[in-house]
Protein backbone atom coordinates (compact mmCIF):
# COMPACT_ATOMS: atom_id res chain seq x y z
CA UNK A 1 0.00 0.00 0.00
CA UNK A 2 1.39 3.82 -1.01
CA UNK A 3 2.05 6.31 1.55
CA UNK A 4 -1.57 8.33 -0.34
CA UNK A 5 -3.56 4.83 0.49
CA UNK A 6 -2.42 4.21 3.61
CA UNK A 7 -3.55 7.79 4.43
CA UNK A 8 -6.39 7.72 2.83
CA UNK A 9 -7.58 4.17 4.05
CA UNK A 10 -6.63 5.24 7.97
CA UNK A 11 -9.58 5.55 10.36
CA UNK A 12 -8.45 8.96 12.25
CA UNK A 13 -5.36 11.54 12.01
CA UNK A 14 -2.73 9.22 10.96
CA UNK A 15 0.67 9.98 12.30
CA UNK A 16 4.11 9.81 10.78
CA UNK A 17 7.40 11.64 11.33
CA UNK A 18 11.05 12.98 9.68
CA UNK A 19 14.54 11.88 10.23
CA UNK A 20 17.33 12.56 9.31
CA UNK A 21 20.28 10.28 8.11
CA UNK A 22 23.94 10.49 10.82
CA UNK A 23 26.49 12.47 10.11
CA UNK A 24 29.34 10.69 8.14
CA UNK A 25 31.10 8.30 9.85
CA UNK A 26 28.48 7.83 12.76
CA UNK A 27 26.07 5.07 13.71
CA UNK A 28 22.34 4.61 13.16
CA UNK A 29 21.95 4.22 16.70
CA UNK A 30 20.15 7.56 16.95
CA UNK A 31 18.04 6.68 14.36
CA UNK A 32 16.95 3.57 15.45
CA UNK A 33 16.58 4.94 19.11
CA UNK A 34 13.61 7.46 17.75
CA UNK A 35 11.96 4.61 15.88
CA UNK A 36 11.84 2.53 18.63
CA UNK A 37 10.41 5.32 20.52
CA UNK A 38 7.86 6.41 18.41
CA UNK A 39 6.82 3.28 16.51
CA UNK A 40 4.11 2.71 19.10
CA UNK A 41 2.11 5.74 17.48
CA UNK A 42 1.87 2.94 14.01
CA UNK A 43 3.45 5.45 11.69
CA UNK A 44 1.99 5.73 8.37
CA UNK A 45 5.84 6.48 7.23
CA UNK A 46 8.83 7.60 8.12
CA UNK A 47 10.56 10.47 5.62
CA UNK A 48 14.23 10.56 5.34
CA UNK A 49 15.94 13.42 4.80
CA UNK A 50 18.64 14.09 1.90
CA UNK A 51 21.50 16.21 1.71
CA UNK A 52 23.91 17.86 -0.60
CA UNK A 53 27.20 18.65 -0.40
CA UNK A 54 28.93 21.96 0.96
CA UNK A 55 31.53 23.44 -0.73
CA UNK A 56 34.48 23.41 2.42
CA UNK A 57 37.50 25.30 2.11
CA UNK A 58 40.62 23.96 3.37
CA UNK A 59 44.29 24.82 3.86
CA UNK A 60 47.50 23.06 2.31
CA UNK A 61 50.63 22.06 3.53
CA UNK A 62 52.42 24.58 1.51
CA UNK A 63 49.70 27.26 2.56
CA UNK A 64 47.25 27.18 -0.50
CA UNK A 65 43.78 27.18 -0.04
CA UNK A 66 41.87 24.14 -2.11
CA UNK A 67 38.33 23.94 -1.78
CA UNK A 68 36.51 20.70 -1.76
CA UNK A 69 33.06 19.32 -1.88
CA UNK A 70 31.64 16.94 0.68
CA UNK A 71 28.22 15.75 1.98
CA UNK A 72 28.34 15.71 5.48
CA UNK A 73 24.84 13.29 5.69
CA UNK A 74 25.19 10.40 3.21
CA UNK A 75 23.15 7.46 2.66
CA UNK A 76 19.79 8.60 2.71
CA UNK A 77 19.16 5.21 0.36
CA UNK A 78 21.05 2.81 2.69
CA UNK A 79 19.33 4.29 5.92
CA UNK A 80 15.57 3.98 3.75
CA UNK A 81 16.88 -0.01 2.92
CA UNK A 82 17.65 -0.28 6.65
CA UNK A 83 14.50 0.49 8.28
CA UNK A 84 12.53 -0.44 5.60
CA UNK A 85 13.90 -3.99 6.23
CA UNK A 86 14.38 -3.87 9.94
CA UNK A 87 10.66 -2.73 10.81
CA UNK A 88 8.86 -2.93 7.48
CA UNK A 89 7.68 0.77 8.31
CA UNK A 90 6.91 2.68 4.94
CA UNK A 91 9.78 4.77 3.98
CA UNK A 92 9.50 7.86 2.09
CA UNK A 93 13.58 9.01 0.95
CA UNK A 94 13.86 12.81 -0.10
CA UNK A 95 14.59 13.68 -3.56
CA UNK A 96 16.36 16.59 -4.18
CA UNK A 97 16.84 19.35 -6.97
CA UNK A 98 19.66 21.21 -5.34
CA UNK A 99 23.24 19.30 -5.22
CA UNK A 100 22.33 16.56 -7.42
CA UNK A 101 23.11 16.12 -11.63
CA UNK A 102 20.00 14.56 -13.50
CA UNK A 103 22.25 11.30 -14.40
CA UNK A 104 22.93 11.27 -10.09
CA UNK A 105 18.97 11.30 -9.67
CA UNK A 106 18.57 8.63 -12.07
CA UNK A 107 20.46 6.40 -10.19
CA UNK A 108 19.11 6.91 -7.33
CA UNK A 109 15.58 5.99 -8.97
CA UNK A 110 17.05 2.84 -10.17
CA UNK A 111 18.49 1.57 -6.62
CA UNK A 112 15.32 2.57 -4.90
CA UNK A 113 13.54 0.54 -7.75
CA UNK A 114 15.63 -2.13 -6.66
CA UNK A 115 15.50 -2.35 -3.04
CA UNK A 116 11.30 -1.97 -3.78
CA UNK A 117 11.37 1.52 -2.47
CA UNK A 118 8.79 3.60 -4.13
CA UNK A 119 7.57 6.24 -2.11
CA UNK A 120 9.00 9.58 -2.40
CA UNK A 121 9.15 13.68 -1.41
CA UNK A 122 10.17 15.37 -4.41
CA UNK A 123 11.97 18.68 -3.19
CA UNK A 124 13.80 21.74 -4.80
CA UNK A 125 15.89 21.46 -1.85
CA UNK A 126 17.62 25.00 0.10
CA UNK A 127 20.54 27.04 -1.26
CA UNK A 128 24.34 25.69 -0.78
CA UNK A 129 25.63 26.62 2.77
CA UNK A 130 28.17 28.94 0.42
CA UNK A 131 25.35 30.68 -1.42
CA UNK A 132 23.76 33.75 -0.84
CA UNK A 133 20.44 32.40 -2.87
CA UNK A 134 19.74 29.29 -4.13
CA UNK A 135 21.28 28.45 -7.62
CA UNK A 136 20.20 25.46 -9.70
CA UNK A 137 23.28 22.79 -9.88
CA UNK A 138 24.62 22.29 -13.58
CA UNK A 139 23.29 19.31 -14.96
CA UNK A 140 20.24 19.06 -12.43
CA UNK A 141 16.75 19.85 -12.32
CA UNK A 142 16.22 23.72 -12.18
CA UNK A 143 13.13 23.08 -9.44
CA UNK A 144 10.88 20.64 -8.24
CA UNK A 145 8.48 20.58 -11.33
CA UNK A 146 11.68 19.57 -13.06
CA UNK A 147 12.27 16.99 -10.83
CA UNK A 148 8.59 15.60 -11.08
CA UNK A 149 8.92 15.35 -14.81
CA UNK A 150 12.57 13.52 -14.68
CA UNK A 151 10.14 11.26 -12.24
CA UNK A 152 7.24 10.60 -14.59
CA UNK A 153 9.57 9.89 -17.65
CA UNK A 154 11.03 7.61 -15.70
CA UNK A 155 7.78 5.94 -14.15
CA UNK A 156 6.90 5.91 -18.07
CA UNK A 157 10.05 3.75 -18.69
CA UNK A 158 12.40 6.17 -20.32
CA UNK A 159 15.51 7.31 -19.13
CA UNK A 160 17.87 10.70 -18.94
CA UNK A 161 19.19 10.41 -22.14
CA UNK A 162 15.33 9.06 -24.32
CA UNK A 163 16.19 5.51 -24.16
CA UNK A 164 13.85 2.89 -22.90
CA UNK A 165 14.57 0.84 -19.95
CA UNK A 166 14.24 -2.96 -21.07
CA UNK A 167 11.71 -4.00 -17.94
CA UNK A 168 8.91 -2.75 -16.24
CA UNK A 169 8.94 -1.01 -12.99
CA UNK A 170 7.36 -0.42 -10.17
CA UNK A 171 5.92 3.75 -10.60
CA UNK A 172 6.96 5.76 -8.12
CA UNK A 173 4.40 7.37 -5.71
CA UNK A 174 5.32 11.11 -4.26
CA UNK A 175 4.20 13.91 -2.71
CA UNK A 176 5.50 17.44 -2.25
CA UNK A 177 5.94 20.27 -0.20
CA UNK A 178 3.72 23.49 0.32
CA UNK A 179 4.43 26.48 2.44
CA UNK A 180 1.31 28.10 4.39
CA UNK A 181 3.78 31.00 5.06
CA UNK A 182 4.86 31.27 1.39
CA UNK A 183 8.40 30.04 0.36
CA UNK A 184 11.32 32.41 1.24
CA UNK A 185 11.66 32.42 -3.22
CA UNK A 186 7.80 33.01 -4.12
CA UNK A 187 6.91 36.55 -4.66
CA UNK A 188 3.23 35.72 -2.99
CA UNK A 189 1.24 33.07 -1.27
CA UNK A 190 -1.07 33.06 -4.12
CA UNK A 191 1.55 32.71 -6.33
CA UNK A 192 2.68 29.57 -4.04
CA UNK A 193 -1.22 28.19 -4.35
CA UNK A 194 -0.84 28.24 -8.12
CA UNK A 195 2.78 26.18 -8.58
CA UNK A 196 1.42 23.85 -5.68
CA UNK A 197 -1.35 23.15 -8.12
CA UNK A 198 0.53 22.73 -10.81
CA UNK A 199 2.39 19.72 -8.93
CA UNK A 200 -0.44 18.05 -8.12
CA UNK A 201 -2.01 18.44 -11.87
CA UNK A 202 1.20 16.70 -13.01
CA UNK A 203 1.03 13.70 -10.33
CA UNK A 204 1.53 15.04 -6.76
CA UNK A 205 -0.33 12.90 -4.83
CA UNK A 206 -0.33 14.41 -1.51
CA UNK A 207 1.17 17.98 -0.45
CA UNK A 208 3.47 18.42 2.96
CA UNK A 209 3.80 21.92 4.61
CA UNK A 210 6.69 23.38 5.96
CA UNK A 211 6.11 23.75 9.54
CA UNK A 212 4.52 26.35 11.30
CA UNK A 213 3.20 27.64 14.79
CA UNK A 214 -0.54 29.26 13.77
CA UNK A 215 -2.84 27.32 13.48
CA UNK A 216 -4.97 29.52 11.40
CA UNK A 217 -2.09 29.97 8.79
CA UNK A 218 -2.59 26.56 7.61
CA UNK A 219 -6.34 26.23 7.95
CA UNK A 220 -6.29 29.72 5.46
CA UNK A 221 -3.97 28.05 3.00
CA UNK A 222 -5.81 24.79 2.64
CA UNK A 223 -9.02 26.79 2.12
CA UNK A 224 -6.72 28.48 -0.76
CA UNK A 225 -6.07 25.52 -2.13
CA UNK A 226 -9.38 23.64 -2.58
CA UNK A 227 -10.74 26.96 -4.30
CA UNK A 228 -7.84 26.62 -6.29
CA UNK A 229 -9.42 23.05 -7.25
CA UNK A 230 -6.60 20.86 -5.21
CA UNK A 231 -8.16 17.95 -4.00
CA UNK A 232 -5.64 15.41 -2.60
CA UNK A 233 -4.65 15.53 1.16
CA UNK A 234 -2.62 18.44 2.52
CA UNK A 235 -0.96 17.21 5.61
CA UNK A 236 0.51 19.51 8.68
CA UNK A 237 3.75 19.22 9.61
CA UNK A 238 4.83 20.04 12.84
CA UNK A 239 7.69 20.72 15.16
CA UNK A 240 7.72 20.97 19.14
CA UNK A 241 10.07 24.07 20.11
CA UNK A 242 12.64 22.57 22.43
CA UNK A 243 14.79 26.04 23.60
CA UNK A 244 13.91 29.83 23.69
CA UNK A 245 16.47 30.15 21.39
CA UNK A 246 14.64 28.56 18.23
CA UNK A 247 11.96 31.80 18.15
CA UNK A 248 14.74 33.35 16.52
CA UNK A 249 16.57 30.56 14.91
CA UNK A 250 13.45 28.98 13.51
CA UNK A 251 12.09 31.63 11.75
CA UNK A 252 15.58 32.55 10.13
CA UNK A 253 16.37 29.51 8.99
CA UNK A 254 12.43 28.56 7.51
CA UNK A 255 11.00 32.38 7.07
CA UNK A 256 7.91 31.24 9.30
CA UNK A 257 5.90 33.34 12.19
CA UNK A 258 5.50 32.56 15.72
CA UNK A 259 2.53 33.83 17.49
CA UNK A 260 2.73 36.50 20.05
CA UNK A 261 1.35 33.91 22.76
CA UNK A 262 3.44 31.21 21.65
CA UNK A 263 6.35 34.35 22.45
CA UNK A 264 5.13 35.39 24.98
CA UNK A 265 4.80 32.37 27.20
CA UNK A 266 8.60 31.11 25.60
CA UNK A 267 10.34 34.41 27.18
CA UNK A 268 8.57 33.53 30.38
CA UNK A 269 11.26 29.97 30.28
CA UNK A 270 14.49 30.96 32.00
CA UNK A 271 15.54 26.98 30.94
CA UNK A 272 15.69 25.21 28.17
CA UNK A 273 13.63 22.50 30.33
CA UNK A 274 11.07 25.25 31.11
CA UNK A 275 10.77 26.09 27.18
CA UNK A 276 10.37 22.06 26.08
CA UNK A 277 7.79 22.22 28.19
CA UNK A 278 5.93 24.97 26.75
CA UNK A 279 6.72 23.73 23.29
CA UNK A 280 5.20 20.27 23.91
CA UNK A 281 2.11 22.05 25.19
CA UNK A 282 1.84 24.15 22.31
CA UNK A 283 2.40 21.33 19.89
CA UNK A 284 -0.19 19.25 21.36
CA UNK A 285 -2.70 22.35 21.57
CA UNK A 286 -1.84 22.54 17.77
CA UNK A 287 -2.57 18.96 17.25
CA UNK A 288 -5.64 18.63 18.76
CA UNK A 289 -7.32 21.33 17.10
CA UNK A 290 -5.84 19.51 13.70
CA UNK A 291 -7.22 16.73 14.84
CA UNK A 292 -10.42 17.71 16.18
CA UNK A 293 -10.79 19.03 12.41
CA UNK A 294 -10.31 16.25 10.97
CA UNK A 295 -6.75 16.68 9.16
CA UNK A 296 -5.61 13.52 7.22
CA UNK A 297 -2.58 12.79 9.00
CA UNK A 298 0.19 15.12 11.10
CA UNK A 299 3.71 14.83 9.96
CA UNK A 300 5.93 15.51 12.97
CA UNK A 301 9.18 17.07 12.35
CA UNK A 302 11.45 14.81 14.68
CA UNK A 303 14.86 15.98 14.77
CA UNK A 304 16.35 16.43 18.43
CA UNK A 305 12.64 16.46 19.49
CA UNK A 306 11.86 12.99 20.07
CA UNK A 307 10.51 12.86 23.27
CA UNK A 308 8.81 15.95 22.81
CA UNK A 309 7.10 14.32 20.16
CA UNK A 310 6.38 11.25 22.00
CA UNK A 311 4.81 13.08 24.64
CA UNK A 312 3.00 14.77 22.35
CA UNK A 313 1.61 12.09 20.28
CA UNK A 314 0.90 10.60 23.62
CA UNK A 315 -1.87 13.15 24.20
CA UNK A 316 -3.28 12.83 20.38
CA UNK A 317 -3.35 9.28 19.62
Amino acid sequence: MSVVESIKSATSTAFSFEILPPLKGNSMDSIMNTIDVLREFDPKYINITTHRSERVREWNADGTLRVLSRRRRPGTVAVAAAIHHKYNIPVVPHILCGGFTREETEYVLIDLQFLGITDLLLLRGDKAAEENYYLPTSGGNAFAIDLQRQVNDFNRGLFEDGSSMNRPIVPFRYGMACYPEKHEDSPSLESDVLLAKKKVDAGAEYLVTQMFYDNRKYFDFVDKCRACGIDVPIIPGLKPLRKASQLDVLPRLFHIEMPDALVAEMKRCTTDEQAAEVGIEWCTMQALELKAKGVPSIHFYALNATQSVKRVAQKVY
